[in-house]
């Protein structure tokens, strides 16, 4: 099994219900082990509604790979549809920012992502369900430190997401 943080995105419909709804869909392959508080965050690129944006720890038996394929299935069932343009509005946005301590940099993947350490949005919650993990060859409480919370306001608190306890009471 392996350890991969998942950044999550929504700005267009019911954004808690999707990142929720994509939550379940990734219990279908890995174990959740920690969601971040949820965050409402300015968006970047052209003007377009504020995101939902949480993080989340899992553990899987997939490959980088086969994590990224499986992920991209979620958002098309939850109804992202390909727009072309980057940063543009979407019902749902899964991203694979870490997986173990690999660094993958293939036309498809890569990984660490390499837009996160300069994302207070992908950053703040990270730090939050792992403060010592390292990002850039810093540990992400104090990257998001430096980077500050301008821009971002929690919606809700750990455990909005209702899926890790869920989990638990499964395994009990």
């Amino acid at each position: 099994m392996a350890t991969a943080y998942i950044g999550l995105g929504a700005n267009l419909g019911n954004r808690e219900a999707n990142l929720r709804t994509a939550l379940l869909g990734i219990t279908r392959m890995a174990r959740i082990e920690a969601v971040s508080s949820l965050y409402e965050t300015e968006p970047e690129g052209p003007p377009q509604p504020k995101y939902y944006n949480a993080v989340c720890r899992i553990e899987t038996g997939l490959s980088p790979q086969s994590l990224l394929r499986f992920l991209q299935g979620i958002e098309h069932e939850i109804g992202r549809r390909p727009i072309g343009e980057m940063m543009s509005p979407r019902v749902i946005d899964l991203d694979l920012l870490l997986y173990e301590d690999c660094e993958i940099d293939e036309p498809a993947l890569s990984v660490p992502h390499p837009r996160m350490p300069a994302r207070a949005f992908v950053m703040t919650p990270l730090a939050e369900i792992a403060p010592d993990v390292v990002v850039a060859g810093r540990a992400a409480s104090e990257s998001a430190g430096e980077l500050g919370r301008e821009g971002l306001e929690v919606m809700a608190e750990a455990g909005w997401d209702g899926v890790v306890e869920s989990a638990q009471d499964v395994l009990l």
